[in-house]
Parts: structure tokens; C-alpha cells; sequence
């Protein structure tokens, strides 16, 4: 009969009761039920996340800032750009190309990436010795997990970052469970790099993997000659973005630089950096991943696995001690989310659900996790109308998170940065049709950020097919130039007022005004229409550059 462990014992259990419901490693059936498990789970967040952008649309919410950036950046793609990585630009290229440029479209990318990483999650709580209450358990939180429900429902580097990041980490583990060399280190580096050309965070996490597998006797699998090829790989292949950001003389620093500087970002202390954690993992989710980095550190339910324990907390401090923003940390929460429910399938391994291997071996947490996650929705997905969700989030007392500095309106920036752009793209394309024929082929189209810019460039076209494209001196757009327009001759989308503007040009035109009351506060901007530039005023693009 199996002894029934003790209360307080952190999820563990006796080695007996663990042999008892270990998973046959290496067992082609079990391997074949987990993948047919992973493969269902996968589908299931894949339908979900199609149907939130659909009913999203349906209510009124558009395209979101960074995604008309990204369109723009995969339609002049490169090695590197100011504020992000060259993968994300290519997904944005390459999603517009086989889908189309709808909102629903270009966001296809982005949930696979999410369905892909509940499959990883599914697969390395297998390797973890969990079987299918586990499996399913893990992947069933993920799912309801408000920062991956976030950021695999638009398009955004952050959506694949958890798909290399834990290919990494199920390399490390099948290595060392004496899986093939040959095979897995590879893939491993392969992973890591393209990781590397993804965000530049992935260098942290190698870091900590790294700290992490020297400070235990796992260290071992780093010394071989395959091991050699996967850190060459990893080094090779981000290269080209090294060699791009020295060609333009270090953007991405200058970047980083002017948002430390200019504090962009809200700098959050040690208890509510970790509070954070909670809010956007999902409150009651910590049930799982706090107990998945117990078992993990303690290394005895889950044999051999205090490195991933340690490169979390190695991690978590380099994260806290830069200044990060809270959800850097969201891309290794899948291995403990694995690693928790495997430690809630030990600690109950006498119950009957587990001991016959269901899927729902836990009925009443799940259905706890679905409950809490449903109410929470609307936090990470609009799913209410603007009017409907504050009054639901003021009587809930829900408050999402506020990472940057900059003023915000009735919705937090992540749904206010969907509104307004109709609106800009009216206006500029009015104030174009106004010209003669002459002066189109001509004018400067300006705007003050790359969201306002990339807004004209994908929606102008459907309204005329001849607009010229956008200029900005923010971040990438200012690279591309001004594309030999005429700075005599502006449509403008400005903060600066009339006054400001008549000491540069002889004659200024307020033609508009971005006011929608859901917008971002900066973005309630006049659209002006100006004419031959003083002599006084001299232009020179390089004054426009602004790398925030």
C-alpha cells in the first residue's frame, strides 16, 4: 500500500510512491500519448486565441500600435533595427505574405507561437517524469494564463520568445537524461541563436542556464565537442545583427540609453516587482509555478533539476536588478509550470484519478484555475466594449499594471494603443486628396512616432492607392529617411501648436485633430497642412532623430 505523504512536505513524496507513477521515459507509447495530448492542447489555445481576435474586432478594438510598426520594419527587412530584433519583422513579413494584412491575419503567427508553446510545456512536463494529469494540468494553466493569453493575441516578438526559450531548456533536459548529442546540442544552439536575433533577453536566460548547470553536477553535459557546435551556433548565428548595430553606430544602445535616461519605464521596487509575477501569471497560478521552483530547487521529486531551479532565481535577479519590466521574466514560466504540476501529481499520487492516468485528475483546481481565469479576462484581452470594461474593472477593483511613465486614459496604454488610427489616416488622407497633382507627388507626410507613421503607411494605401509613405525620426523610421520629399510642403501630425509652427512656415493649416476619448493621451495631436519652410528654420533630417 503507498504511504500517503505528509502535509508541509512541498509537493514531495517517498521514492516508492514516485516509481509508482514515474513515466516510462524512453517508452514509445508514452511518448506518443504525451505528444497526441500536447497536439490537442495546442489546438484547443489556438482556437481560443483565434476566436478573442475575432470577437475583439467585432466590438470595436483595432490594430494595435507596435503591430504597424512591425509591418513597416518587415516590409524593409534587415539584419537589425533600433528597438527590437530582425525575427519579429520577419514574422510580420511573412504573415502579411501568406495571410494577408487584416487583423486577424497578421496575428495567425503570433498564436501558433503560443500554441506551440503549450505543446512545449506539455512535452517538457513529460521529461520531467510527469505523466498525463500532469501534462494536461500544466498546459491547462498555461492557457489561462493572462500574460501569454496578451501576448500570443497580437503580433509581437514576445510571442515566440517562450518557443526558443524552452526548446533550449527541453535540449538541456533531454541531454541530460542521455538523449543524443548528436541531435539535441544542435538544436540547442540553433534555438538559442535565432532566440538571440529575437530579444535581446535571451541572452540573459542563456546567462542563467549557464551559472546555473556550472553551480550542480549537471555541469558535465556542457564539456564536449557537441556541446562546442551548439555554443558556436548560438554565436554565429545572431553575428550579422552584431555587425548591423556596428555599422550604425549602436542604435539599440542609444536606445536603451535615452528610455533609461528619460525614464520611459516605471521602475518597480522588490515586492512589487514580485507581486507583479502573480498579476500576470494569473493570480492562482502560482499554485503551480511557485511549487514548480520548490521541486525544481530541491531537486528530489524532480531528480537532477536544481539548475533550472537556480538559472530561474539567477534570472529573476538580473531581471529585478536592471530595471526590467515585469513580463521579461514570462518566457520560463512554461518549464515551472511543468515542473509544478508534475510536484501536484506526486504529492496526490495515492488519489484514483492519478493512479488511472486521467487527464482531469484535478477537477476542482482546474475548475478554480477556469473561473478565476474567466473573471481576470478582461485584463489581458479587451474583451468588452472601452465603456463596458471600465465600468467592469472599476467595480472588480482591477487594475492592470502601468509600465511606462507616459499618461494614460480611460484603458490602460495595451488597449488604448488600438484607437485613434481610423481617425489620423481620415484626416491625412483628406488632406492629401485637397492637393493638386503636382504637390502630391511632392509632400511630406510627418509623424511624430513610428505607431502614427506605420498607422499611414498600412491604411492610407487602401483609401489611396498613391499616398506617399510616412516619415518619423522615431526609432527605425528615421533610418529609412524622408524618401526624397519635399520639406516645403507638410502634412504634419504634431503636438506642436500654431505659434510654434509659424516661426518655421509661411503658412500653416490646422486641417484636423486626433481626439478619440480611448486613445493614449499623446496622441490627442493637430494635423496641420504647411507650406514653404523659412529660410530662418533650415532642415536637417539628422535634428529629427529620436531613438525612444
Amino acid at each position: 500500500m503507498t504511504r500517503k505523504p505528509k502535509l508541509g512536505q512541498n509537493f514531495l513524496i517517498d521514492e516508492a510512491a514516485r516509481q509508482a507513477i514515474a513515466a516510462p521515459q524512453g517508452s514509445e507509447s508514452s511518448l506518443t500519448s504525451t505528444l497526441r495530448l500536447a497536439l490537442l492542447f495546442a489546438v484547443v489555445k489556438l482556437a481560443f486565441q483565434f476566436a478573442l481576435t475575432v470577437w475583439t474586432k467585432h466590438i470595436g478594438y483595432g490594430y494595435f500600435r507596435d503591430e504597424f510598426y512591425y509591418l513597416a520594419c518587415g516590409r524593409h527587412l534587415a539584419w537589425g533595427y533600433v528597438d527590437h530584433g530582425p525575427i519579429v519583422a520577419l514574422q510580420a513579413r511573412l504573415g502579411e505574405l501568406l495571410f494577408g494584412d487584416s487583423v486577424f491575419a497578421i496575428r495567425i503567427l503570433s498564436a501558433a507561437a503560443g500554441a506551440a508553446t503549450v505543446f512545449l510545456t506539455g512535452v517538457l512536463a513529460w521529461v520531467l517524469g510527469g505523466r498525463r494529469p500532469a501534462q494536461a494540468l500544466a498546459m491547462f494553466g498555461l492557457i489561462l494564463c493572462p500574460q501569454y493569453i496578451g501576448t500570443d493575441g497580437y503580433l509581437s516578438m514576445n510571442s515566440f520568445e517562450p518557443v526558443f526559450w524552452m526548446t533550449c531548456a527541453l535540449a538541456l533536459l533531454l541531454l541530460l537524461r542521455g538523449h543524443s548529442q548528436r541531435l539535441w546540442w544542435p538544436i540547442f544552439g540553433f534555438s538559442a541563436g535565432i532566440g538571440l536575433l529575437n530579444k535581446p533577453s535571451m541572452a540573459f536566460f542563456l546567462v542563467s542556464v549557464a551559472l546555473g548547470l556550472l553551480l550542480t553536477p549537471q555541469r558535465r553535459v556542457l564539456f564536449s565537442r557537441w556541446a562546442a557546435v551548439g555554443i558556436v551556433l548560438l554565436l554565429a548565428i545572431p553575428l550579422p545583427n552584431l555587425l548591423w548595430q556596428i555599422h550604425n553606430h549602436w542604435p539599440t544602445y542609444e536606445f536603451l540609453h535615452n528610455g533609461e535616461v528619460k525614464h520611459k519605464n516605471i521602475v518597480l521596487g522588490p515586492l512589487r516587482f514580485f507581486l507583479a509575477q502573480f498579476a500576470s501569471m494569473g493570480p492562482l497560478n502560482a499554485l503551480l509555478w511557485i511549487p514548480g521552483v520548490v521541486a525544481l530547487l530541491h531537486a528530489k521529486s524532480i531528480r537532477k533539476t536544481r539548475w533550472l531551479g537556480l538559472a530561474y532565481v539567477i534570472f529573476y535577479l538580473f531581471m529585478f536588478g536592471l530595471h526590467a519590466k515585469d513580463y521579461y521574466l514570462a518566457a520560463i514560466y512554461p518549464a515551472l509550470f511543468a515542473a509544478g504540476a508534475v510536484a501536484w501529481e506526486r504529492r496526490f499520487a495515492a488519489s484514483h484519478a492519478i493512479q488511472r492516468n486521467r487527464i482531469a485528475a484535478f477537477p476542482v483546481f482546474e475548475s478554480i484555475l477556469l473561473i478565476a481565469g474567466l473573471i481576470i479576462l478582461p485584463m489581458s484581452s479587451p474583451v468588452l466594449p472601452p465603456a463596458a470594461w471600465v465600468r467592469y474593472t472599476t467595480a472588480l477593483h482591477l487594475h492592470g499594471d502601468k509600465m511606462e511613465t507616459a499618461a494614460t486614459g480611460p484603458l490602460p496604454q495595451y488597449y488604448a494603443d488600438r484607437f485613434g488610427w481610423d481617425q489620423e489616416v481620415g484626416i491625412v488622407v483628406r488632406a492629401f486628396s485637397s492637393l493638386t497633382p503636382s504637390d502630391q507627388r511632392r509632400v511630406c507626410i510627418f509623424s511624430s512616432n513610428y505607431g502614427e507613421a506605420g498607422a499611414i503607411d498600412l491604411l492610407g494605401p487602401r483609401l489611396v492607392p498613391h499616398l506617399p509613405p510616412a516619415i518619423s525620426g522615431h526609432n527605425n523610421y528615421w533610418l529609412w529617411g524622408t524618401h526624397g520629399c519635399d520639406t516645403n510642403l507638410v502634412i504634419a501630425v504634431i503636438s506642436d501648436s500654431p505659434r510654434q509652427l509659424a516661426k518655421k512656415y509661411e503658412s500653416v493649416t490646422l486641417v484636423g485633430r486626433m481626439d478619440d476619448p480611448y486613445a493614449m493621451p499623446f496622441e490627442h495631436r493637430n494635423i496641420y497642412l504647411l507650406r514653404d519652410r523659412r529660410p530662418s528654420a533650415s532642415f536637417d533630417w539628422a535634428d529629427e532623430r529620436f531613438y525612444f
